[in-house]
């Protein structure tokens, strides 16, 4: 594996635990062994290249799973510096509390550079205390501000279970 694909995987790892909330997502996932299959790869060599990843690709890292169509990783000046996935996005982990996080949308594109992650297209977010619905949800892992919204007369929908008891279920 050139060192390029290796800046682009790790890129792609990255975005999915930042994509998770970074912070509570399964630490020890980080130390674990990335594999990445895809039917086709395809990888510039150099500071800034392009790692694009095509037909059902499969991204897995200790309990972190993300399968996408199509993910392309940007790297500028030797560093990654944005993450898309296309082509419907799941995303799946578990987090340190033992919760887990299940996420779905057409796409995800995540600035690295400005750390803004931005869902779109029938998202739904799911976690054990409640989920969430839009067509479209950035995140901003700087301030932890979460803006959702809907698509033209479209709305959000969010559901919050208490924190002890309680059905659960999608809004």
């Amino acid at each position: 594996m050139s060192r390029t694909t290796e800046l682009a995987a790790g890129a792609l790892a990255l975005a999915l635990l930042a994509a998770t909330g970074g912070a509570g997502a399964r630490s020890s996932d980080r130390n674990q062994p990335m594999d990445i299959e895809a039917a086709r790869s395809d990888c510039g060599l150099g500071e800034n290249a392009t790692c694009t990843f095509t037909g059902n690709a499969t991204i897995t890292q200790g309990t972190l799973r993300i399968v996408a169509e199509k993910a392309v990783v940007v790297q500028v000046a030797g560093k990654p510096s944005r993450a898309q996935f296309s082509g419907g996005v799941t995303l799946q982990q578990e987090m340190d509390d033992g919760d887990r996080i299940d996420a779905r949308s057409a796409n995800v594109d995540y600035d690295m550079r400005n750390e803004v992650i931005v869902f779109t297209g029938n998202v739904t977010i799911t976690q054990n205390r409640g989920s969430l619905v839009g067509e479209r949800v950035v995140y901003n892992l700087k301030t932890g501000q979460l803006e959702s919204g809907g698509n033209g007369g479209g709305r959000v929908k969010m559901r919050i279970l208490p924190k002890q008891g309680g059905a659960q279920g999608s809004p």
